[in-house]
C-alpha cells in the first residue's frame, strides 16, 4: 500500500465552497431553519474534522414540504414539457459549468478522491440531459376495441408528489437520478438526502433554483431522524410515489409503510455482485475490469464486485496482479493530488471492513496486500486482495462495502453459476470470457439486473439500472426511467 501525507480542506478553495452553500432546509422555495431551530455536524472522513454544520428537521417541518409539493402539484403536472425540459438543460449546462467545485464539496463531504468526484458530476448531470430529451417525449396511443365499437386512448399522466430518499455514497449522481425523471414527468417532490452527505444535494437545489425550476417543486429537509421525516411523508396522504436508494433493511421495512397508502414505489437495495473469471478471458481485460467494478468509490457501491470467482487455472495469476494493481494505488485525503482511494465515509464502516477481513482470515484466507488501517486521522482501509477465501467467510454472504477484493477459485461453469446465484441479492454481475456462446449463455443464467460483460463499469442514464431479487424493484435511468413517474390512464371512446 502507498500511502501520503493527509492534506486538510481548509484551502481557499474549499472555504469558499463552503461559505457559498445554503445549509438550510429548502421548503416552498425558500430556505429556512429547522422547526426546532437544531442543526448538526457534517465531518470530513478524511481528516475528522466538522466542516459546517446543517439545518436538523423534524417531522413539522416534513408536513410543511409535504404540503408544499401537494399544493404546487396541480400547476406543474399541467406545466408545457419543453419548459421543464429547459429546466433540466439548464441545470445540466450549470452542473458542468461547476464541476470542480461541486467535485470539492463531494470530496469534502464523503471522501471520494477528486478525479473520480468529477466524473460523478458529469454522470450526475447527464441524467438531467438525458431526462430534458425524454421530458417532450411522453407518449401515449390510441387504438380501436375487438369489436370496432369504441376508441381506446392511453394517456400518460404525472404519478403526483414523490418522496425520494437518496444515500450517500454517490450524493450528486443519486439525487439527479431521481430528481430528473420527476421533473420531466412533472411531478413535485420531497427529498431527504442522507445524512452524512447532505452538502451536494443542497448545492444541487441552488442550481435548480437558478434554472428555473417553480417554488414548492423541490423541497428538501436534511434531518439525522429520517424515520420522523419520511414516516411524515408516507403518512400524509399527500404522497403517491416513493423512490429509495440504500439497504435492503431499510427498503423492506418503507415498502411496508408505503403499502399502508398503496403508493408507487422503486427501490434500489443492496447487491452482492459476482465477477467471474473463465480460463478464456483476457487476463488483462480481467484484472482492469476486476479493478473497476471493485475500486469504484473506494468499493462503497452497491454495484461492486462483491465476490471474485475465478477458474482455477488462472485464479493465482489472476490474484497476484490484482495484488500488484491494488497494491501500488495511492491512499490519502481525495482532495490531495495524486490519491487514487481516499477514506471511508465513517467509522463504523471501517470497523466493519476490519471486521470482515478478520472473519475471512480466520476461516483461512490469505491476505496478498492490505489487510490493515492506515495509522493517523481518517477513516482509511488498506486496498485488499484475500485469495482462497472460504464460502462460509462472512463477507461472502453480506456486502464489504469497502476497498477488499476477495478471490475465490472455480472448475466448472454450472459450479460457478450456482455460487453467483446463492445470494438473496440481485443488482449487477459481471463476466470475462471470449467464447460469445458461453457469455450470452452465463449472463442469461446469472440473477441479476445488470451484467457486465468484460467490463467492470455498467452504471449509464441511458441504460435501465435497477436488480431483482432482494436487491430492488424497478428501474432508474434510460427510457424506463421516467416510466416509474408516469401513470397510465385509458379513456373510451364510442365510435359514430
Amino acid at each position: 500500500m502507498n500511502t501520503q501525507g493527509i492534506s486538510t480542506l481548509s484551502t481557499d478553495a474549499s472555504r469558499n465552497v463552503l461559505e457559498s452553500l445554503h445549509t438550510g432546509l429548502h421548503l416552498n422555495g425558500q430556505w429556512s431553519e429547522s422547526a426546532s431551530g437544531e442543526r448538526f455536524e457534517i465531518v470530513n472522513p478524511a481528516t475528522e474534522e466538522v466542516i459546517t454544520t446543517v439545518a436538523n428537521g423534524n417531522a413539522a417541518d416534513a408536513r410543511r414540504a409535504i404540503e408544499a409539493a401537494g399544493a404546487a402539484q396541480a400547476q406543474w403536472a399541467k406545466s408545457a414539457p419543453r419548459f421543464r425540459s429547459e429546466i433540466l438543460r439548464r441545470a445540466y449546462e450549470l452542473i458542468m459549468a461547476r464541476q470542480d467545485q461541486l467535485a470539492l464539496l463531494m470530496t469534502t463531504e464523503m471522501g471520494k478522491p477528486l478525479a473520480e468526484a468529477r466524473g460523478e458530476v458529469a454522470y450526475a448531470a447527464e441524467f438531467f440531459r438525458w431526462f430534458s430529451e425524454e421530458a417532450v417525449r411522453i407518449g401515449g396511443n390510441q387504438t380501436t376495441t375487438g369489436d370496432g365499437a369504441n376508441r381506446i386512448l392511453v394517456s400518460k399522466e404525472p404519478v403526483g408528489p414523490c418522496v425520494l430518499i437518496t444515500p450517500w455514497n454517490f450524493p450528486l449522481a443519486m439525487g439527479t437520478r431521481k430528481i430528473g425523471p420527476a421533473i420531466a414527468a412533472g411531478c413535485t417532490m420531497v427529498l431527504k438526502p442522507a445524512s452524512l452527505t447532505p452538502l451536494s444535494s443542497l448545492a444541487l437545489v441552488d442550481i435548480l433554483i437558478e434554472a428555473g425550476l417553480p417554488d414548492g417543486v423541490l423541497n428538501v429537509v436534511t434531518t439525522k431522524d429520517p424515520g420522523a421525516v419520511v414516516g411524515a411523508w408516507l403518512g400524509s396522504g399527500i404522497a403517491r410515489k416513493l423512490s429509495f436508494t440504500g439497504s435492503t433493511a431499510v427498503g423492506v421495512n418503507l415498502l411496508e409503510q408505503a403499502a399502508q397508502h398503496v403508493m408507487r414505489t422503486s427501490m434500489e437495495l443492496g447487491g452482492n455482485a459476482p465477477l467471474i473469471v473463465f480460463g478464456d478471458a483476457d487476463l488483462e481485460v480481467a484484472v482492469d475490469g476486476a479493478v473497476a467494478a471493485k475500486m469504484r468509490n473506494m468499493g462503497e457501491a452497491c454495484t461492486a464486485a462483491n465476490r471474485i470467482f475465478v477458474h482455477s487455472s488462472l485464479a493465482e495469476e489472476f490474484s497476484d496482479k490484482l495484488a500488484q494493481r491494488l497494491g501500488a494505488l495511492v491512499v490519502g485525503d481525495g482532495a490531495a493530488d495524486g490519491t487514487d482511494v481516499g477514506p471511508l465515509v465513517e467509522p463504523k464502516a471501517l470497523d466493519k471492513v476490519e471486521s470482515l477481513v478478520a472473519d475471512a482470515v480466520a476461516k483461512g484466507a490469505r491476505v496478498l496486500c492490505g489487510g490493515n488501517r492506515p495509522e493517523g486521522a481518517g477513516y482509511f482501509y488498506a486496498p485488499t486482495v484475500l485469495a482462497g477465501v472460504s464460502p462460509d467467510a462472512q463477507m461472502m454472504h453480506q456486502e464489504i462495502f469497502g476497498p477488499v477484493a476477495a478471490v475465490v477459485s472455480f472448475e466448472t461453469e454450472d459450479e460457478v453459476v450456482a455460487l453467483a446465484n446463492d445470494t438473496p441479492w440481485g443488482l449487477a454481475g459481471y463476466l470475462f470470457t471470449q467464447d460469445l456462446d458461453r457469455a450470452f449463455r452465463v449472463g442469461e443464467a446469472l440473477q441479476v439486473g445488470m451484467v457486465g460483460l468484460n467490463t467492470g463499469i455498467v452504471s449509464n442514464p441511458a441504460a435501465p439500472f435497477g436488480g431483482v431479487k432482494a436487491s430492488g424493484l424497478g428501474r432508474e435511468g434510460g427510457t424506463t426511467g421516467i416510466e416509474e413517474f408516469l401513470e397510465t390512464k385509458y379513456m373510451s371512446m364510442p365510435r359514430r
